[in-house]
C-alpha cells in the first residue's frame, strides 16, 4: 500500500481528494491536515510515503511545507495538487524539493496515477505548466525584491515597508523600481499582483 498524506486547507476539496484516493485498492490516507503548519508533525506520527500539499494554505504555505518535508523525512515524496497553476509557484516548487506539480481539476485517475508514480521515484509536472516555465525563464526577482513586494502586496507605502523590513527608505524605493521594471508594470501595487499571478511571491 502506498500511504498517503493530504493537505488542504478546505475540508470539502480535502475531504473529496481523500475519497477519491481511498477508492483505490493500492492507496491508503493515513493522515489529513488543513494548514501547512500541521505537515511535518503529521508526517512524523504517520510515516507517509506521499505528501499531497495544496500551496495556499494558511500558517505555512505548500511549498515551505514540501521544504521542511523533504528537508526532515527525506523518504517522504510530495506531490504539489492547486488550484493555482502559476508557472512561478512550479519552479519553487521543485526548486523546494517536491517531485510532482498538478492542478486540481486534474481527473481522479490522473491524480492517483500522479500519487503512484511519485512514490515510485519519478516526477510527474503539468505539462502546460512546464512549457510556461521553460518560456518564461526562472524568476527574476531577489529575496529582497520578493519581500518589499509582499509587504506592498499588503498595501504597505514605501516608508512603512522600510519600517517593517529595517531597511532605508531609498533602499525600499530602489528594490521597488527594479522589481517593477523586471514585472513590466508601472508601480508598486501592480508589480506586486503581477508577481503573485506568475507565483513570483
Amino acid at each position: 500500500m502506498i500511504r498517503v498524506l493530504l493537505a488542504d486547507d478546505q475540508a470539502l476539496v480535502r475531504g473529496a481528494m481523500a475519497a477519491l484516493l481511498g477508492l483505490e485498492e493500492d492507496l491508503e490516507v493515513v493522515a489529513e491536515v488543513g494548514s501547512g503548519d500541521e505537515v511535518l508533525e503529521a508526517a512524523r506520527r504517520t510515516h507517509p510515503d506521499v505528501a499531497v500539499l495544496d500551496v495556499e494554505m494558511p500558517g505555512l504555505d505548500g511549498i515551505s511545507a514540501a521544504a521542511q518535508l523533504t528537508r526532515e523525512l527525506p523518504g517522504t515524496r510530495v506531490l504539489i495538487v492547486t488550484t493555482f497553476g502559476r508557472p512561478g509557484y512550479l519552479r519553487r516548487a521543485l526548486d523546494a524539493g517536491a517531485s510532482g506539480f498538478v492542478v486540481k481539476d486534474t481527473p481522479s485517475h490522473e491524480l492517483a496515477a500522479a500519487v503512484r508514480t511519485v512514490a515510485a521515484g519519478g516526477r510527474v509536472v503539468d505539462p502546460s505548466l512546464a512549457t510556461e516555465v521553460v518560456i518564461g525563464g526562472p524568476n527574476p526577482l531577489t529575496d529582497r525584491e520578493r519581500q518589499v513586494l509582499g509587504e506592498a502586496l499588503e498595501g504597505h507605502s514605501a516608508p512603512a515597508i522600510a519600517t517593517r523590513v529595517h531597511l532605508s527608505p531609498g533602499t525600499v524605493r530602489n528594490h521597488l523600481s527594479s522589481a517593477i521594471g523586471k514585472t513590466g508594470t508601472s508601480n508598486r501595487v501592480e508589480a506586486a499582483r503581477r508577481a503573485q499571478d506568475l507565483g513570483w511571491l
